[in-house]
């Protein structure tokens, strides 16, 4: 049992120039970096309330949020006696991949350099492994952004745990029924 979290925000998405960021947080096993379709154990979504100066920025500051998050967690698994290996978190921008790893000079971005670099020693210190994979595999994408009822109806199964998945069509009627959505 991985904790393993995929990190993702939304540049300028919500009032007063603030920014979203979110996070899908579930149990895995090795290989680390491979997504292991597994129920959530959290999914989280907050407003970033520091007004962020670019996308790559709020990605950073998104990934900053999720491993603080993490950290109780990875606690609670290692007493557990599941020993964990570096938290691997996924994001979909290379910018922060970048900044957190220090394979990037930061030159513009100079003002996240207190606050956030927690974040940095903690990769440093071998606690977590932040990485790279396109927005399309990024399951943190979908907390992050305004969807349609249409894409909400498809992507629900992948969020909501379903012990047998011949069940969906039943409990798609049933959703219809209840909520009215067509």
């Amino acid at each position: 049992m991985i904790l393993k979290i995929h990190s993702d925000a939304s540049y300028l998405s919500e009032p007063k120039a603030r920014s979203r960021c979110g996070g899908h947080f579930y149990l895995g096993s090795k290989p680390v970096r491979k997504y292991t379709p597994n129920g959530a154990i959290l999914n989280s979504t907050n407003v970033i309330q520091t007004v962020v100066t670019s996308a790559a920025e709020a990605e950073y500051v998104s990934l900053y949020m999720n491993a603080k998050t993490g950290i109780p967690m990875r606690h609670t698994l290692i007493e557990m006696g599941h020993p964990q290996p570096p938290t691997p978190i996924q994001t979909d921008n290379t910018t922060a991949v970048g900044i957190a790893t220090d394979s990037i000079k930061q030159k513009y971005s100079k003002a996240l350099d207190m606050r956030w670099y927690w974040l940095k020693d903690q990769i440093k210190l071998k606690r977590y492994d932040v990485y790279f994979k396109p927005g399309s595999q990024n399951k943190a994408d979908y907390f992050t952004k305004n969807h349609s009822p249409s894409h909400h109806r498809q992507s629900r199964f992948t969020f909501l745990h379903q012990a047998n998945v011949a069940m969906q069509g039943c409990v798609e009627n049933l959703y219809i029924h209840v909520c009215g959505v067509a």
